[in-house]
């Protein structure tokens, strides 16, 4: 780092500087262990082939303590959803502290997988200090979860790397705070040089925004940035390190097509909380309408088309028009 996007930014005679892509030798995964499970490993979790992984976001930050989290959690769980992940806001605040927001939640979720067979996947944020992280890490183990989460740029890549060599969850890895590196045409580093750090550092899973989001990054840049994550960061033997791109900010059934037809691959967690939980007929509707408009997305039918004849699509296509 110190090397490629160090003192170089500080040069007089450079009035802007973005470092764009690099380049590593195989020699770095002498010393960097890199994702532990990826996509791969992903998928073998939660059983979901052959389609994105459906999810949400909670946000216990705006006040929920951790019963009102967990049944949260257990609407989404029986609304079929397959992913969940903590607000990047509320690791362990005084209102919902770590330990009893993430024994309420898995608790509901044990329940879940006995009586229907199915994991769902709860990212739950660690972010802390690194005695905090393995110590909150070795909670959610010790209650069968199976992800915890961590902010990278608040915790740094030497964390991180502390992190993985400890743990046995998968890890998902959000990039708040990555604006600062990416906004700007003229300064800083783009996602696709970004990401391939902290794969090195060993996250699973790492966000790309989604098309015609909220923030300010254009949809060619999203996409760019997801395939990053799914594409080889060493030649063979050593190809692996592929990690799962998380779409979200203001995903809906209507971005659905133009993901898959702009990024050619299912291989992504498609995030959605209004698209889920803003869903007029309720949230199983909305997993189903998202659940429906990616098996249209997938074989070619138009999004209208199949929503003639699957009402939560179609439900979902006339709320969220715009």
């Amino acid at each position: 780092m110190a090397t490629v996007a160090g003192n170089l930014f500080e040069l007089k005679p450079f009035s802007g500087l973005k470092l764009l892509d690099l380049d590593l030798p195989p020699a770095f995964l002498d010393r960097y262990q890199g994702p532990q499970f990826g996509v791969a490993g992903t998928r073998r979790l939660t059983e979901v082939y052959e389609r994105p992984l459906i999810g949400t976001i909670i946000k216990p930050s705006i006040g929920m303590n951790p019963e009102e989290t967990a049944a949260q959690v257990r609407t989404l769980a029986e609304a079929g959803i397959d992913f969940i992940k903590d607000d990047e806001l509320q690791s362990d605040g005084p209102h919902c502290p770590f330990e009893q927001r993430a024994s309420a939640v898995l608790r509901v979720l044990r329940d879940h997988s006995d009586r229907t067979g199915k994991q769902v996947m709860y990212a739950v944020n660690l972010t802390g200090d690194i005695d905090e992280m393995l110590r909150r890490h070795d909670h959610v183990l010790a209650n069968e979860g199976i992800c915890i989460m961590a902010s990278m740029n608040s915790i740094g890549l030497p964390a991180m790397k502390v992190l993985r060599a400890h743990s046995q969850l998968c890890i998902h890895g959000h990039r708040n705070g990555w604006g600062i590196y990416g906004r700007s045409p003229a300064i800083g580093m783009s996602f696709v040089a970004y990401q391939k750090f902290w794969r090195l550092a060993g996250i699973d899973h790492t966000h790309v925004n989604g098309l015609s989001n909220k923030f300010c990054e254009a949809d060619d840049s999203v996409i760019a940035s997801a395939r990053a994550c799914l594409t080889p960061m060493f030649p063979a033997p050593h190809a692996g390190c592929e990690i799962v791109p998380v779409f979200s900010s203001g995903q809906s059934a209507r971005q659905a097509a133009g993901t898959y037809r702009a990024l050619g691959s299912t291989d992504l967690i498609f995030a959605a909380g209004g698209g889920i939980l803003g869903h007029p007929q309720g949230p199983a509707a909305g997993v189903r309408s998202l659940q429906q408009a990616w098996e249209a997305a997938i074989k070619g039918i138009p999004v209208s088309e199949f929503a003639a004849t699957h009402p939560e699509l179609r439900a979902a296509l006339d709320a969220f028009s715009s």
